[in-house]
């Protein structure tokens, strides 16, 4: 199962997001769920690092992939992270025995 992991400060703005997991959905490469949820997760965040040039900790090795930005740039990122947790959400209803959205205040 896919983990979505969405990060959020105690006022409620998303700073980031952990995805970590295989879907099981199909094989390896004919995966269908892990494909979505993977170019979901590397198109925010390069939107974020490289198109909006927002400093922030990456990391996307094995699988799994990591955004986390500083909580000064949370208004700055507000609409792709919602934009993605919204793509998740929906993604989750459709698939829900292949992935779980959680949300984590850091």
């Amino acid at each position: 199962m896919i983990e979505v992991n969405l990060y959020t400060l105690a006022s409620g703005d998303l700073v980031g997001f952990r995805l970590s997991g295989h879907s099981g959905y199909a094989e390896s490469g004919s995966d269908i769920v892990c494909s979505a949820v993977s170019s979901a997760g590397l198109m925010a965040a390069n939107t974020i690092t490289e198109i909006m040039k927002i400093p922030a900790e990456t990391t996307a090795e094995n699988g799994n992939i990591l955004l986390k930005i500083f909580s000064a740039n949370a208004v700055a990122c507000r609409d792709i992270l919602q934009g993605f947790k919204l793509h998740m959400l929906l993604m989750e209803e459709q698939y829900s025995d292949y992935m779980m959205v959680k949300t984590t205040e850091v």
